[in-house]
C-alpha cells in the first residue's frame, strides 16, 4: 500500500494527492514534490494515509521535505515575481495593449515564468513575450484567466464584510444561476446579488438545496389559493418561518402553510362541469344518444374498414405522354 498525502500549493487551492514513499512528513510540513511542470513546493494538509486504494494512474512522488535552501529559493522566486510584475506592467503601458495584468508565478526551479492576465478581446502579445524573455532569460507563458479567477488571486472583501470565500477556502467554482436567487426569494437587484468579480455571488448556492426542500409545500408566487378568510393571490412568502402573504381584495393577510389549500384550476373546473347531471338523464356525466341510436362498434379484435381513396393516375398518364412524345420525335 502507498502512503498518500494531500498537498496544497496555494491558499484556497485544490488538494493534490502524492505518494510519500519513504519520506516522513505530516500535516503542516513543507515538501518538494514532482509535478508535470517540474518540481514544486507545497504544504501537506492531510495524511499520510495507507488505507486508501491505489488510483488507476500512478501518483507523482514526494521528493523530500523542504530544507532551508528550498525555502530560500521559494523566497527568491517571490521577489522575482514582484519585480517581473512591475516590468511587465510597464511594458503593457508602453505598448498600449488592451489587457490587465493580474499576477506572476515563477516555477520552483525558475525554468518558467507564468503571467496571468484578463482581456475582453484577443491580444497580440508576441512582442511583449520577446521583451520579457530578453529581460528575464527564461521561458515566458501568458495565460488568460476569467474574472472569477482574478478575484480568487487578488482577494478582497465581499458585500457581507468578510474576506472573499474564493480567496480563503473555496477551491472550485460551482455554476450559479438567477433561478437560485428566485427560489430563495432574494431581490433580483444586480448590485445585491453580484460579487466584486461582477458575477453572481457564489454564496447563493450554499443554502439553495435547503430552501428548495423547505419550499415544496408552499404555493408558488402569483398562485390563487383558498383560505378560511377567502380566496386570494400569493404575493410574498417566508420559507424559513413557514408563512406567506396573500392579497384579498385591497388588503393583505399573512397565513401559515397549514391554513391554505390551492384553488381549483381550469382543468379541475372542467372536470367538475363534466360530472354535473345532464339535462334529461338525471345521471352525472351521461349524454343523450341521437335518435338513430349509438353508432355500431366493431367486434373485439377487428377494426373498422374504411374505403381506400382512389389512386391518382395523373403521374402515370404524364409518363405515358412523355414516352409517346419521345417515340414520335425519334
Amino acid at each position: 500500500m502507498a502512503r498518500i498525502v494531500g498537498v496544497r500549493f496555494k491558499r484556497a487551492s485544490r488538494i493534490y494527492s502524492f505518494d510519500a514513499g519513504q519520506v516522513e512528513c505530516g500535516p503542516g510540513d513543507w515538501v518538494v514534490v514532482e509535478t508535470e511542470r517540474g518540481m514544486a513546493l507545497g504544504q501537506v494538509v492531510s495524511g499520510p494515509d495507507e488505507s486508501q486504494p491505489l488510483p488507476p494512474q500512478p501518483l507523482k512522488k514526494v521528493l523530500r521535505r523542504a530544507g532551508r535552501r528550498d525555502i530560500l529559493r521559494y523566497e527568491q522566486n517571490c521577489e522575482l515575481e514582484g519585480y517581473a510584475y512591475q516590468v511587465c506592467l510597464e511594458l503593457i503601458r508602453e505598448k498600449d495593449l488592451p489587457m490587465k495584468l493580474v499576477d506572476v508565478e515563477y516555477l520552483f526551479d525558475g525554468s518558467k515564468a507564468i503571467f496571468y492576465f484578463t482581456a475582453e478581446q484577443r491580444v497580440d502579445f508576441r512582442e511583449l513575450v520577446r521583451d520579457l524573455a530578453r529581460e528575464f532569460h527564461t521561458r515566458i507563458e501568458m495565460r488568460q484567466i476569467g474574472v472569477r479567477d482574478e478575484a480568487k488571486m487578488v482577494g478582497g472583501i465581499g458585500p457581507c464584510g468578510r474576506e472573499l470565500c474564493c480567496a480563503t477556502w473555496l477551491t472550485d467554482f460551482a455554476p450559479i444561476s438567477v433561478r437560485m436567487a428566485k427560489e430563495q426569494d432574494v431581490a433580483l437587484n444586480p448590485a445585491k446579488i453580484s460579487g466584486i468579480c461582477g458575477r453572481l455571488m457564489c454564496c447563493l448556492s450554499y443554502e439553495h438545496a435547503m430552501y428548495r426542500d423547505m419550499a415544496k409545500g408552499f404555493p408558488k408566487l402569483g398562485k390563487t389559493v383558498e383560505t378560511p378568510r377567502g380566496r386570494g393571490k400569493v404575493v410574498r412568502r417566508n420559507v424559513l418561518e413557514g408563512t406567506f402573504v396573500i392579497q384579498i381584495g385591497q388588503g393583505e393577510v399573512e397565513l401559515s402553510v397549514e391554513e391554505v389549500t390551492e384553488a381549483p384550476g381550469p382543468e379541475r373546473e372542467k372536470e367538475a362541469k363534466m360530472e354535473e347531471p345532464v339535462a334529461g338523464t338525471g345521471s352525472p356525466g351521461l349524454r343523450e344518444e341521437p335518435a338513430g341510436g349509438a353508432p355500431e362498434r366493431p367486434p373485439p379484435g377487428k377494426t373498422r374498414e374504411t374505403p381506400r381513396p382512389a389512386r391518382r393516375k395523373k403521374g402515370r398518364k404524364r409518363r405515358k405522354r412523355k414516352s409517346k412524345a419521345r417515340r414520335n420525335h425519334g
